[in-house]
């Protein structure tokens, strides 16, 4: 049998490729290779290149006469790795780099904000920008001056490339922050908070989310896609959700306490009952709906790499995140000509300020508008002229 050995660039790493005809007894013999893998991109084994590799492999394969051809490996170098400077840890600052009175003032600030009845994400999130804050000040709050808080949103907020969310986030944090120690800066602050961006959500089409959700093997994985998709969830509502909060003989999802402490039903859709039923009978979940390991809510972490790897297979090569398959639903509802305030209601915002962009997501209307070159071709077309002559891929000779 002819063995080939090729150099192949595999997972960020070079690796030597081992190609033959299918052969039982050769692939049986070829996985006693010590850490060899397959391929099914590369539609082989392989495995990492070293020095003494090719030399191994050789002597492997001579072993049982195989006749083995190594010359797309003669002279092949593998390329020296440039040392790389290391890049500068960040310090990672906890309550004990605080003074006494500074990690007093912390707790205050927490109680502060339990007592605001805000929820633990919030809690974690403030209080974390609250003790940056105090470990680069290292002040009294008496004396602060607008100064230190420009200062401490320069250098530890703009220059580390925080995102203009984290920015907006850390203004709210220290707003509270002023009330509390009753500091006279607060309008002050608010000159410091960048405008939030207003870019547009990424939408599919229907064709995509078929695609995605025909791309997903895993059943678990294929129900959440669709749940997210048909019902309009976030990523949180769909896996907090519990067996409990199923209506199927109404067709609906009871949401419990999801953002702004808000409780809301959704629809669950007719053509998702069949993979429901599927997925229940297979998993059985007692107290989540989609359960993980010892009967906890599942990871997000996983569902995010789930989805992306559907993307890769269904080859769809814009982002798609969880979230998408909620815009992509919202949008889909207002192409069809549902009422706005109906879609408000089901995707949970308070404001229909935050509903009404996805009027300028939905592209059914703009699809119909036609192009001013397009009516330009057509009118002269209409007026006798030659469809030859005015054709943009030659010479337009009028």
């Amino acid at each position: 049998m002819r063995i080939t050995l090729k150099p192949i660039f595999h997972r960020d790493a070079h690796c030597v490729g081992i190609f033959f005809e299918y052969n039982r007894e050769l692939i049986a013999y070829t996985k006693k290779i010590a850490k060899v893998k397959y391929s099914r991109t590369q539609r082989c084994f392989y495995v990492l290149q070293k020095p003494d590799t090719c030399a191994n492999l050789y002597t492997h394969f001579r072993k049982m006469n195989h006749y083995v051809d190594y010359s797309a490996l003669s002279g092949f170098k593998l390329p020296k790795n440039k040392a790389r400077p290391k890049p500068k840890t960040q310090k990672v600052v906890n309550a004990d780099d605080l003074s006494q009175e500074g990690r007093h003032r912390l707790k205050q600030y927490y109680n502060y904000l339990r007592g605001k009845r805000y929820s633990q994400s919030t809690l974690a999130t403030y209080c974390s920008f609250v003790l940056k804050f105090e470990y680069y000040t290292k002040k009294d709050p008496l004396s602060l001056a607008l100064t230190d808080f420009n200062r401490f949103i320069e250098d530890e907020i703009a220059a580390k490339q925080f995102s203009i969310s984290t920015h907006r986030q850390c203004i709210s944090a220290l707003k509270h922050y002023v009330i509390l120690f009753n500091i006279e800066l607060q309008e002050d602050l608010n000159h410091l908070r960048p405008k939030r961006n207003k870019s547009l959500p990424g939408v599919l089409s229907l064709e995509e989310v078929l695609r995605i959700l025909q791309a997903t093997k895993n059943l678990k994985h294929r129900f959440i896609f669709a749940l997210l998709y048909s019902s309009g969830l976030r990523i949180g509502e769909a896996l907090s959700l519990r067996v409990s909060d199923l209506n199927i003989e109404r067709r609906q999802l009871f949401i419990h306490r999801s953002k702004g402490r808000k409780d809301r039903v959704v629809i669950l859709a007719d053509t998702i009952l069949p993979l429901l039923y599927n997925y229940l009978n297979t998993y059985q979940p007692r107290h989540f709906l989609i359960e993980g390991r010892s009967g906890h809510a599942y990871q997000a972490s996983s569902v995010r790499a789930s989805l992306k790897r559907a993307v890769l297979r269904a080859k769809i090569t814009k982002t798609v995140t969880p979230h998408t398959l909620r815009h992509s639903f919202a949008t889909h509802l207002l192409e069809t000509g549902v009422d706005l305030r109906y879609i408000q209601e089901l995707l949970g915002h308070s404001k229909p300020e935050t509903t009404m962009i996805y009027t300028h997501v939905s592209r059914k209307q703009l699809l119909q508008i036609k192009s001013p070159l397009d009516s330009a071709l057509q009118q002269l077309n209409q007026q006798g002229y030659d469809t030859k002559k005015v054709s943009l891929s030659g010479n337009i000779n009028l």
